[in-house]
């Protein structure tokens, strides 16, 4: 049986009823046992709980809580302190010291140091997290000459450096719970110890994940909220329809929605374009299937595609059109000049023609699968394609699955033909965009690193030159070549770069307090009347 709106309200306001998730004064704030407990709607349900082990976007919202970084970032991308203090830089940019701030500890009680630092970088960043491996590959050697400071040597300049140090690109460990045994099974990985502002109490499957205030938090006063849940919800109108009943106080919601519900007085709409780190949705071709590997075949599927379309139909105009596999949101690397594919079914419909791919009986001259990254966006794309495709004689067969199954399928088992992939392409190339395209990233088991198995010397070495080149004129430059290589050899077409779409009662307050938005650490959110 299907839940309808009406059911989930009606089922929502007795869930809230029967513990207390309303507040019996005002109706407004959450409470449970008395506390200011914020409810936050949850899906996809994280299959960890500690993102250093890998790139699954579906973690960033719950884990940013339970760990900080060395660093946070402020309106302005600007780095600010979090475990480290204060931090130097060598002139020749090859060495960095960071002091980190005294007196905090695990969540067990025990202290955290530089020897949890060194021993997540060399260990786990970049041994098991598809952004770490190339972003601390230039790191040749870490030293902790205190147990309050970590002194990096580089072999390379690496500019982005310290715009990789938050919670969620470079999570800190704690080492005496991971140096033994194989980290991927640790049991921490989903009974998290962190040194976050809240911590870990219990996670119901398929119903709750619960973190409590740290009153152990090394800056005083502070989680202002006493606990948080993350209450899974895989239907965005089920979300919708709680945030109207006030079982949760946070939602993403779906994009067809969200007019609607600006009209109703108790909720806010806040919209981010450009947070820390941009998404971009794209095409990816699994370039080890012969029919992908004449770039005809890659051109024509870029031509099927009406950006346009999708912002307005899709994504209802929280989304902008990308050209390139860098959004334009990143303006230090973006290039406007790559090669575009304008929307054109004739154009494509002549690609396979001219590429030998002649229409049988039925019409049909190509039939592959797609397999979109679950999530309700990407699988109406998916969608639209097929419809598109099918007029020019392909037959786009849709596979959907969880989570879990879809990483397998394209990361591991590499059983998949096409992907339609949302993924974080910055703050730097280096940490959200090089993954996809430097050869060297073809790792399989390594979730969001080059699927495709692309692979262009050029590219390598452009990618390289960018990784390490200090002048920002050149490093651009850099970047710019790279963007029309790719968007000529058309490993991914580019879609759309979509909008952060956040929907809250207008009583909390402050949960946005980097540019990291809903993967910062939430110690500064509130309820306010």
């Amino acid at each position: 049986m299907s839940l309808t709106r009406r059911m989930f309200i009606k089922d929502s306001m007795i869930l809230a009823a029967g513990t207390g998730l309303l507040s019996q004064a005002s109706g407004v704030f959450a409470a449970v046992d008395g506390k200011q407990t914020l409810v936050v709607s949850q899906f996809p349900e994280p299959t960890v709980l500690t993102n250093a082990l890998t790139t699954d976007g579906t973690i960033y919202t719950v884990t940013s809580k339970l760990f900080d970084g060395l660093l946070s970032y402020d309106a302005q991308r600007q780095p600010v302190p979090r475990l480290a203090t204060d931090w130097q830089v060598s002139a020749d940019g090859l060495v960095y010291t960071f002091n980190l701030r005294p007196g905090v500890t695990w969540h067990d009680g025990q202290p955290f140091g530089s020897q949890d630092v060194a021993f997540s970088l060399q260990n786990i960043w970049r041994k098991f997290n598809s952004r770490g491996i190339t972003t601390f590959a230039p790191v040749s050697n870490v030293e902790t000459p205190t147990p309050l400071q970590v002194v990096l040597t580089l072999s390379t300049p690496a500019p982005y450096l310290l715009s990789a140090l938050s919670s969620t690109d470079a999570q800190v460990l704690p080492k005496h719970l991971y140096d033994s045994g194989n980290p991927l099974t640790n049991p921490h990985n989903i009974q998290p110890i962190g040194t976050g502002p809240f911590k870990f109490e219990r996670w119901d499957r398929g119903v709750s994940i619960n973190l409590v205030r740290n009153e152990q938090y090394w800056d005083p006063g502070k989680p202002h909220l006493d606990a948080l849940i993350f209450r899974i919800i895989p239907d965005l109108t089920a979300a919708s329809a709680a945030l109207e009943t006030q079982a949760v106080q946070l939602a993403s919601v779906a994009l067809s929605n969200v007019k609607r519900l600006r009209g109703i007085s108790q909720l806010q709409v806040s919209e981010i374009s450009a947070p820390y780190s941009p998404g971009l949705v794209g095409f990816e071709f699994n370039l080890e299937k012969p029919v992908f590997q004449d770039v005809r075949v890659r051109q024509a599927f870029a031509h099927a595609i009406d950006r346009d379309f999708v912002v307005k139909n899709i994504y209802f105009g929280y989304a902008q059109p990308a050209f390139s596999t860098i959004p334009a949101s990143m303006s230090d690397f973006y290039d406007d000049s790559v090669p575009r594919y304008p929307f054109d079914l004739a154009k494509a419909e002549a690609l396979l023609e001219e590429a030998g791919l002649k229409k049988g009986a039925d019409g049909t001259r190509l039939t592959i699968y797609n397999d979109p990254n679950p999530a309700n966006e990407t699988l109406q794309i998916a969608h639209y394609l097929r419809s598109n495709l099918a007029k020019i004689g392909v037959k786009l067969v849709i596979r959907s699955q969880d989570f879990p199954e879809y990483v397998n399928r394209v990361y591991t088992r590499r059983d998949f033909d096409t992907t339609l992939i949302s993924a974080t392409a910055g703050p730097d190339p280096v940490m959200g965009t090089q993954r996809f395209y430097h050869s060297a990233n073809f790792k399989p088991g390594i979730a969001f690193s080059n699927g495709a198995r692309y692979a262009n010397p050029r590219v390598d070495q452009l990618l390289e030159l960018g990784q390490s080149e200090i002048d920002p004129v050149k490093r651009k430059a850099w970047y710019a070549e790279f963007q029309h290589i790719v968007l000529t050899d058309l490993p991914k077409i580019p879609i759309v770069s979509p909008t952060v779409v956040v929907v809250t009662q207008k009583q909390l307050k402050d949960f946005f307090n980097s540019s990291e938005a809903l993967y910062g650490n939430f110690a500064d959110a509130s309820y306010q009347a």
